[in-house]
């Protein structure tokens, strides 16, 4: 339909009676017809935004989308014809409109000027009238407002909801002139310009007026004279430009660039440059992730420059998530199931073998905690940072791939590869004004979203530094060429790294192993460290997993199906719209079991895996994730005890060489705790069991093995349990 040839007298008729006649099917009889009652609006002034809907007009076409498809193959050609049906269907105001803006006051002058020449001949009308026969008929000679001059409104097509989103890389020469919507992250955007639509002159002899209307980014302005007046007097009148009688737009050029997942292996990200005009400038920042519907155009510049490829940005949506289509009723039976903590944490990279916790831990960095604004305009940052290090070959940088790739703004980058400049932002020359501009990094790119770096060790202690305050403050202040200004970098850090030698020396202290500065090891809220230790049965059940998974190019089956990515992205979303709240007769739970973690760390005089203020926030954090996996609004006591036994397993993975020197099996340490305890109350010989299981967990261990030491015990008359199991009585 696009290559036919299109009668456009007869499109525009068509076009004038959509514009007077459409009404939706859902419409009283009663009611207005659509358009017009948009345009009764521009007319009073109450808007400016004419958005005309391709489904409106196919729906009035009765189905034949003849029409709605030559204006979506030529788009720039039918915006004109558009304009030009509703320039001369524009009703005239019906409320008392008083702001008078630019139009107005010149037409009001050129009345003036009109009544003053006292409807002299047409050939004086050209001088003292200085166009005034444009309006009143004085003669041919003086031009007419230009009909964009005249305009109070931008029009815009609105595409099909069914219509496609292409990616940058899919978008070739067939699209030229065409409307698309493109889908990709924001990495540039200038400062909004003025651009010249209507350029206004005055000639300095004859005081005639010449509109010069202005289609591209380039123009000659006009410099001699064209009235009859200076024609006749061969005076040649110099004209000047008018600047506060022109007419000018908002101008925004932004830079949009594919999305990780739309990138093919090996492949570099391509570009394009979209030029946002009118009310859609402002409308977002480098970071986001945006759907652009406009009119892809090749652009030409002058000189020896060739035409690039760009889109004119007619339709802007702002899409925080990429949600994938997945149904809600799939997301409400997966909140249903009581086990969906496990669940999901084990459909991370089933491929890899083992490693729940540290999956768990993804899980809830993909969730994240919530954000506190205080009072005093200081910030509380809810993502949180998670940092896996350990000995070559143990799946890191495999589930910093796999993260990288299911959240929907997901950045995969390595310490060597990065610089402070790519982390952070870098400042580059505007082609287009000459002016400098931000360009965002990384760190900026993954806002709201997950930054996994590999490779952590390795990158330069300069360049690491420059995510400091990205881990705590969640912002980018950058202080370069002029440019003093705050960037948004509310993103989740991921990082691998190798300890210092290469492997894991168990003759050096975790600290020594590790190497990381403390300032930068605290802001992680959990870190773990994943050793090659040999272990007969373990190394048989990761040996028949990799074998398995290599011959038939799965994950081994497990006792449930692992949920797909995109379910996971979508039940991700949907938890992340949760802002669960801590309870006040939580709070002083939150803080015995705060004040226990410092205690047992002071009596164990442990120098590494300090506990501090940051672990405690961490904590918090932690719950309010495990409470939005629930779709819950308040956190419970079950989400702290959690939250606290992966603290306590990403502090014993540090001490895990050292501890295992006890020799002491799971059910031995408990005792040992219930033990000391009782000890440190004086052998009262009597425990109450809510003060023991935080303890417990806090070590790491669960409650359910709390009960079996409990059982195994009172049959050797160690101890005795009361009937609702709330306390437990040393036997003498």
């Amino acid at each position: 339909m696009a290559s036919s040839r299109r009668d456009y007298v007869s499109d525009k008729a068509t076009v004038k009676d959509f514009v007077l006649n459409f009404r939706p099917a859902t419409a009283q009889p009663s009611d207005p017809p659509h358009y017009m009652a948009v345009l009764q609006a521009v007319a009073n002034r109450e808007t400016r935004e004419v958005n005309v809907s391709l489904e409106d007009l196919m729906e009035f076409t009765g189905g034949n989308t003849g029409l709605a498809d030559a204006v979506a193959h030529n788009t720039a050609r039918y915006l004109t014809l558009f304009q030009e049906a509703i320039d001369e269907v524009l009703p005239e105001p019906t409320a008392n409109v008083e702001d008078a803006d630019i139009v107005d006051v010149l037409m009001h002058q050129r009345r003036e000027r009109a009544n003053a020449a006292g409807g002299s001949a047409a050939g004086g009308a050209g001088g003292g009238a200085g166009g005034a026969g444009g309006d009143d008929g004085a003669g041919p000679s003086v031009p007419e407002f230009p009909p964009a001059m005249r305009r109070r409104y931008e029009l815009r097509f609105i595409p099909p909801s069914k219509k496609e989103v292409m990616g940058i890389r899919e978008a070739g020469a067939e699209q030229i002139g065409s409307l698309i919507t493109l889908s990709g992250v924001v990495t540039r955007i200038t400062e909004v310009k003025p651009l010249i639509q209507v350029a206004t002159y005055t000639c300095d002899v004859c005081g005639f007026e010449i509109y010069q209307e202005v289609t591209g980014r380039t123009f000659m302005p006009v410099a001699q004279c064209p009235s009859e007046r200076c024609r006749a007097n061969n005076t040649r009148g110099k004209l000047y430009m008018q600047t506060r009688g022109s007419k000018f737009v908002k101008f925004q050029e932004m830079r949009l660039q594919e999305l990780s997942s739309q990138v093919p292996v090996g492949h570099v990200p391509r570009s394009i440059t979209i030029h946002l005009k009118g009310s859609l400038t402002r409308v977002a920042t480098a970071g986001d992730t945006v759907e652009v519907t406009g009119i892809f155009l090749p652009i030409s510049y002058t000189g020896f420059r060739q035409i690039r490829a760009g889109l004119v940005a007619d339709t802007f949506s702002y899409a925080e998530t990429a949600k994938d289509a997945v149904s809600d009723d799939a997301v409400a039976t997966l909140a249903a199931d009581s086990a969906v903590y496990s669940k999901l944490a084990k459909s991370i990279a089933p491929e890899i073998f083992g490693m729940e916790d540290v999956k768990k831990a993804l899980l809830l960095l993909l969730v994240g905690g919530v954000s506190r604004n205080v009072r005093n305009s200081m910030k509380i940052r809810g993502e949180l940072n998670v940092c896996l290090m350990g000995d070559p070959g143990v799946a890191k940088s495999q589930l910093l791939k796999y993260i990288s790739r299911l959240t929907p703004r997901g950045v995969y980058t390595t310490g060597k590869g990065s610089s402070g400049v790519g982390l952070t932002a870098a400042v580059i020359r505007d082609k287009t004004t000459g002016e400098v501009s931000l360009e965002g990094g990384a760190l900026v790119l993954a806002d709201m979203g997950v930054c996994c770096i590999d490779e952590f060790d390795k990158m330069d202690e300069s360049d690491r530094t420059a995510i400091h305050e990205v881990m705590e403050q969640q912002t980018i202040s950058i202080a370069k060429a002029g440019i003093i200004t705050t960037l948004n970098a509310r993103t989740s850090i991921l990082a691998a790294a190798n300890p210092v030698m290469g492997r894991y020396n168990r003759r050096l202290s975790p600290t020594e192993n590790i190497n990381l500065p403390a300032a930068l090891l605290s802001r992680f809220d959990l870190v773990f460290l994943l050793l090659d230790t040999p272990d007969v049965d373990k190394d048989q059940l990761l040996a028949q997993h990799i074998c398995y998974v290599h011959r038939e190019a799965k994950a081994p089956p497990l006792d449930f199906e692992p949920y797909d990515p995109a379910l996971i992205r979508a039940y991700v979303a949907r938890a992340r719209e949760c802002n669960p709240v801590v309870p006040d007769d939580l709070a002083s739970y939150v803080v015995s079991t705060y004040v226990g973690m410092r205690e047992n760390e002071a009596r164990r005089k442990e120098l590494h895996g300090h506990t501090s203020a940051r672990t405690l926030l961490g904590v918090l954090r932690l719950a309010q994730a495990l409470a939005r996996l629930r779709f819950a609004d308040v956190v419970t006591k079950p989400d702290v005890d959690e939250a606290v036994r992966l603290m306590h397993m990403s502090k014993a993975s540090l001490t895990s060489d050292s501890s295992s020197s006890s020799g002491l099996d799971p059910k031995s340490a408990i005792y040992t705790i219930i033990r000391d305890e009782d000890a440190r109350r004086g052998h009262s010989q009597t425990l109450r069991y809510d003060d023991i299981l935080p303890l417990v967990i806090a070590k790491g261990y669960t409650a359910a093995l709390l009960d079996d030491v409990m059982d195994e015990y009172a049959d050797i008359g160690v101890w005795t349990i009361s009937s609702d199991r709330s306390t437990i009585t040393f036997v003498s």
